[in-house]
């Protein structure tokens, strides 16, 4: 009896859900994680009902995710488009939030390239744009495109030049391997790579993209334009031909080695000793010369230690997991990791 109560609960919880939002019913779909490396990927685990799909398709939805960062390996529901507020995220002018949740800006220089990650396995490098004022001590800068390098592949994603800004054109341009790939302005299917590995898919069907290499790093992207506001409030000084569209990214990371570098890949080393001094509420961070690239898919920073045909096994259990490692939350972060401010 109890058990038949219990059940008729859940229905009637469900069914509230559906007539208070709107939504169509669709029984939940059962989720594994994407990192083999995880204690998480041998299990199943059903969606909530307020996000019961991996794919949703309408993408404005929150996608049903399986947090492989936690020993309980819930199901958990998460908007698609880049949380600047979470670990791995790097938006703005650009705002960094570290894999130890510290808060910081890196402000590069513009048209120049700098190294993110750097790991045996992996490389993500970063185009800088921005301008200069005269009697300014530093340029405004952006991100405008992301290089990755696996393996022997390499990918790309960068915002065109822009001069006035309209969400209902799609300013996105993708690479792969050197040659133009286009990703149809459709929700689904998305793209794959010929081995499978690399998956591009809209999470909305203009300007923003989620980029999954398995077993490595889940990337959401969103183009956004430097706004009117943003431009009065900071005095910019925007010329009248470049609204400066450029990239929210968030990085969800599966197999980082201890030994990752780049101005956000140091961030999660198990021996980071963090240069932000305490007290200071957002700290710029230097180091220009230690992740500066010749070109967006170069590895040739001071401090790059990426290998093309990689030296760090996939069964490495030395790799580390962060994939959806939140220091919003405050207290523990996982992995190690406390979680600061």
């Amino acid at each position: 009896m109890m058990k038949n109560s219990f059940s008729v609960q859940c229905i009637v919880i469900t069914m509230l859900f559906i007539v208070s939002t709107g939504a169509s019913y669709h029984p939940p779909q059962k989720v594994g994680c994407a990192n083999s490396r995880s204690k998480c990927s041998a299990k199943s685990v059903t969606c909530p009902v307020e996000c019961p799909s991996v794919q949703p398709t309408d993408p404005n939805a929150k996608a049903c995710y399986i947090d492989c960062n936690v020993p309980t390996c819930e199901a958990i529901c998460i908007t698609r488009k880049p949380n600047c507020n979470g670990s791995g995220a790097a938006c703005l002018d650009p705002s960094f939030t570290g894999g130890d949740g510290t808060v910081f800006y890196f402000h590069g220089k513009s048209n120049e390239h700098f190294s993110l990650i750097s790991d045996p396995n992996l490389q993500i490098n970063a185009r800088f744009i921005g301008l200069r004022h005269e009697g300014k001590t530093r340029e405004y800068t952006w991100i405008q495109a992301l290089g990755m390098m696996f393996d022997s592949h390499t990918f790309s994603v960068e915002a065109r030049k822009v001069a006035k800004w309209d969400s209902e054109v799609d300013q996105l341009e993708f690479s792969f391997d050197g040659k133009a790939l286009v990703i149809p302005e459709i929700h689904l299917p998305g793209w794959k790579s010929p081995e499978q590995d690399l998956k591009v898919e809209r999470t909305s069907n203009k300007n923003s993209v989620k980029i999954t290499l398995t077993d490595f790093v889940e990337i959401s992207i969103n183009i956004v334009p430097v706004t009117k506001e943003d431009n009065k409030v900071h005095n910019y000084q925007l010329p009248s031909n470049d609204c400066f569209a450029h990239l929210e990214v968030r990085f969800r990371f599966f197999g980082l080695s201890p030994d990752v570098e780049g101005v956000l890949g140091r961030t999660y080393r198990p021996d980071l000793k963090n240069p932000v001094k305490p007290g200071v509420a957002v700290a710029v961070v230097g180091a220009e010369d230690k992740y500066r690239t010749k070109s967006l898919l170069s590895s040739d920073c001071n401090s790059c230690v990426f290998s093309p045909t990689g030296v760090v096994a996939n069964d490495n259990p030395l790799l580390m997991d962060y994939g959806t490692l939140d220091c919003s939350r405050g207290g523990n972060g996982g992995n190690g990791i406390i979680c600061k401010k």
